[in-house]
């Protein structure tokens, strides 16, 4: 429902203070940057009718080159960033919050875009996000709209706003560069790339390679890696402007698990309940850290152009190409039995059979030296009393007979994507009534194929290690999921002297299936069009020097995506796409080395599709899969305000700061019953989303030598729907010193040395949440890069 901004909720009251004191601007560059020689770098908030801020270079010396690239965004207003690794390296356990929106195992509501290219989805089963496209030394800048993104933006998934991760362009120079990189928990990155300067004319090309490595922070069971190869081109072709890029991704990452109780996390706040060990006992071993694992490859080519066909018309095109394929594992405690075997010895034993299809006629625990089901003693009583509180005696070995052999399986859900996409924007200048105008219009279309499959392998002898047999003894299901993609969009925007008024609309057109390849159950087809969406609004530019103010409307969409139809005897005929209504106004305001930002928003989000995880305190539920059940239950209404601000105080110091107040809550049903049935309490807190955050950076810089220090706050947040259980709020203090050479000695050489402290005074937190359990943060770590430029 549409109303007015600042209008009932409680930080409306706040809108005078957003627009009158705000503080964001002035950086200094380092390692991470395109050279180590220090430059100053500004901060750009695009001059839009919404709110947007962009990442610089003094966020990118935050964070270790062997970090995701997702941590780069944390000190922009309005977002959070949690991973529970330290560098990153689990897609699992990171979670992504712009304002009321998110993206984690429970939601996708965020819009990401690599280069303006749609990523195709962030979820865990069959999405990737920007971290798999784009290595950290090779980003230019991130761009956030926190609310309201251009009406062109490509996301199925911007409910709240889109985030776009830029890529390097390639030098103007002839340049190679070397980076390596150490750090805690047997961190180590090395990274090589060629920049070839101009060539044949206006041609210019780099290419990089890097390979990085680390393990867990808990107990160093993990065993991650990562290797990325990329590519891009920019050439000017006469009037033709050309980018192409390719990257190839290949990660394996080993995961971290949620606690789901204040006790469990009072009781050891160090520890995430994944073990470093193994014991031959299956029911303890399922929680064996290696076997808690992602695996993932990405493959993204593009090509775009661009013309000025005449001086007031620009067409813009552009195709693009990417392939995902990985798997998820899990180790459950037991081999399901899909074999009929009459009494005898178990074929799923023996790897006698490989079924497709069919459902558990039950689970086999033990056997004996010929494969034949053992079964427990009737009066015993486990001893088992880790994991998920203890086991019954058909999990423990001291209630069957000696020389039972224990089994266990590794269970693999396979992921594959396909996506085709083509892209085409035309920009029209004109003088209409003697004020300039500009008319945006433009489609995109995208042909898309995910496929996911569940295999069961037999470990190979479960008393002795996580090998398994690669030929499966069940293949659960096999689906595919097609889905096209139709959007256009129109927007105009008229300059009235200082005044610049904007209106546009916006469709898309969804069609979605679900294809069970086994023949098991019926197909789906799922049409999840948006209505005509709408979007606009006022930027005047006012007669103070330096100050203009915005104020906006978008209506934002979310469709209905493919993981909800993963279960076969869900019923979907009432799910509808998620919508949301969001209106945002403020201020920027430039003089010389004061920069200033604020913005204050409302939003209305409406048909919520909610996540129930199938995982509880009493272990997850291997069965029925990782995504659980999804139906639609209310909305959220979210309003608050974003400040920022960065001033240079002098030629070597400059100042950073972000506040964000946001009030973010559920909106009920309608039936109080169904409210209670899902957990729902009407007015509660949104899980995840922090009610305050406040960012305070200071960089300095003299000669070679450059330091900063950054410190943010993130207040409670709530990881159950009823708010029973709050995450305290937290500080954390990352710091870096960079000393640069290249001048020293006479050499033609460029090289920095950077040392780097993420939280520094290791604040101990909860950090991601998820299915209303919370991840542990990562504790102090330290890290150290050099990089070298020939």
């Amino acid at each position: 429902m549409f109303r007015p901004i600042f209008a009932q909720r409680p930080c409306a009251r706040l809108v005078r203070l957003a627009l009158a004191g705000s503080l964001t601007i002035s950086a200094t560059a380092g390692a991470q940057s395109n050279d180590p020689v220090l430059e100053e770098i500004t901060v750009v908030a695009r001059s839009q009718y919404y709110g947007n801020n962009v990442v610089t270079d003094s966020m990118k010396m935050q964070q270790s080159p062997v970090t995701s690239i997702n941590a780069l965004i944390d000190n922009l207003p309005g977002v959070s960033i949690q991973e529970g690794d330290a560098y990153g390296f689990d897609d699992w356990s990171t979670t992504i919050a712009v304002r009321g929106f998110q993206i984690s195992l429970d939601e996708q509501q965020i819009g990401t875009t690599l280069d303006g290219i749609p990523n195709g989805g962030s979820g865990y089963g069959g999405g990737a996000k920007a971290n798999r496209y784009l290595d950290s030394a090779n980003l230019r800048t991130v761009t956030v709209s926190q609310g309201t993104a251009d009406i062109a933006s490509r996301s199925l998934d911007a409910l709240g706003g889109t985030i776009d991760f830029v890529s390097d362009d390639p030098e103007e120079n002839a340049r190679i560069r070397f980076q390596g990189s150490v750090g805690e928990y047997d961190a180590q990155r090395y990274y090589a790339r060629v920049d070839t300067g101009r060539f044949a004319g206006d041609n210019r090309v780099w290419i990089s390679a890097s390979h990085q490595s680390a393990s867990d922070w808990v107990n160093g069971a993990a065993e991650n890696e990562r290797d990325h190869i990329a590519a891009k081109l920019v050439s000017e072709l006469g009037r033709v402007d050309v980018t192409a890029y390719l990257s190839y991704d290949d990660i394996h990452e080993d995961n971290y698990q949620r606690l789901f109780s204040p006790e469990e996390y009072a009781s050891n706040p160090e520890w995430d309940r994944l073990t470093d060990t193994w014991t031959g006992i299956p029911y303890v071993d399922q929680v064996h850290r290696r076997g808690w694992s992602t695996l993932r490859e990405n493959l993204l080519a593009y090509v775009k152009a661009s013309m000025e066909v005449t001086s007031d018309l620009r067409l813009s095109a552009g195709v693009y190409y990417h392939d995902n394929e990985g798997r998820g594992d899990w180790i459950p405690p037991y081999l399901v039995d899909v074999v009929n075997d009459q009494g005898g010895p178990q074929s799923e034993f023996l790897g006698l059979t490989s079924t497709n299809g069919g459902g558990a006629l039950g689970q086999i625990f033990f056997v004996d030296g010929a494969g034949n089901t053992l079964s427990p003693r009737a009066d015993c009583v486990s001893s088992i009393t880790f994991p998920y509180g203890g086991a019954g005696p058909n999990y423990d070995p001291a209630c069957y007979p000696a020389g039972a052999i224990p089994v266990q399986s590794y269970r693999h859900t396979n992921y594959e994507k396909e996506r085709t996409g083509f892209m085409l924007d035309a920009e029209w200048a004109s003088n209409l009534a003697g004020q300039d105008n500009t008319l945006r219009a433009g489609l995109w279309y995208e042909d898309q194929e995910r496929g996911e499959t569940r295999t069961w392998q037999k470990l190979t002898d479960a008393r002795v290690g996580i090998e398994f047999d690669k030929v499966p003894y069940w293949t659960q299901y096999d689906r595919t999921y097609p889905q096209e993609v139709l959007k256009w969009y129109a927007e105009d925007s008229l300059q009235l002297g200082r005044v610049q008024l904007t209106l546009g609309a916006k469709q898309f057109l969804v069609d979605l299936e679900r294809r069970d390849n086994f023949g098991e159950s019926s197909d789906v087809r799922l049409n999840s069009d948006s209505d005509v969406l709408f979007s606009g609004g006022i930027l005047w530019e006012t007669p103070i020097e330096g100050l203009e103010l915005f104020a906006g409307y978008a209506e934002n969409f979310k469709a209905i995506y493919d993981e909800i139809l993963e279960r076969p005897e869900s019923d979907l005929d009432s799910l509808e796409p998620e919508t949301a209504e969001n209106l945002e106004a403020g201020l920027r305001y430039r003089n010389g080395d004061l920069y200033l930002t604020a913005t204050a928003f409302q939003i209305d989000f409406e048909n919520r599709i909610i996540f129930l995880s199938p995982e509880s305190d009493a272990g997850p539920n291997y069965l029925i899969g990782t995504n659980g059940t999804y139906f639609n239950a209310g909305g959220i209404e979210s309003d608050g305000i974003e400040l920022t601000a960065d001033f240079r105080v002098s030629d070597s110091l400059s100042l950073y700061s972000a506040f964000t107040l946001n009030d973010a809550s559920y909106v009920g049903t309608g039936d109080s019953a169904i409210d209670a049935g899902l957990g729902i309490q009407p007015g509660k807190d949104v899980v995840g989303i922090p009610d305050q955050q406040l960012v305070v950076s200071l960089d300095w810089n003299r000669d070679n030598l450059a330091a900063g220090i950054s410190g943010k706050y993130t207040g409670e947040r709530p990881i159950r729907l009823d708010n029973s259980w709050v995450a305290d709020d937290y500080t954390t203090v990352d710091a870096y010193i960079t000393l640069n050479g290249g001048a020293l000695g006479g050499s033609s050489s460029n090289w920095s040395v950077t040392l780097l402290l993420n939280n520094a005074f290791d604040e101990g937190y909860l950090g991601g949440i998820a299915g209303q359990g919370a991840w542990i943060g990562a504790p102090r770590t330290i890290s150290a890069s050099v990089t070298l430029d020939l």
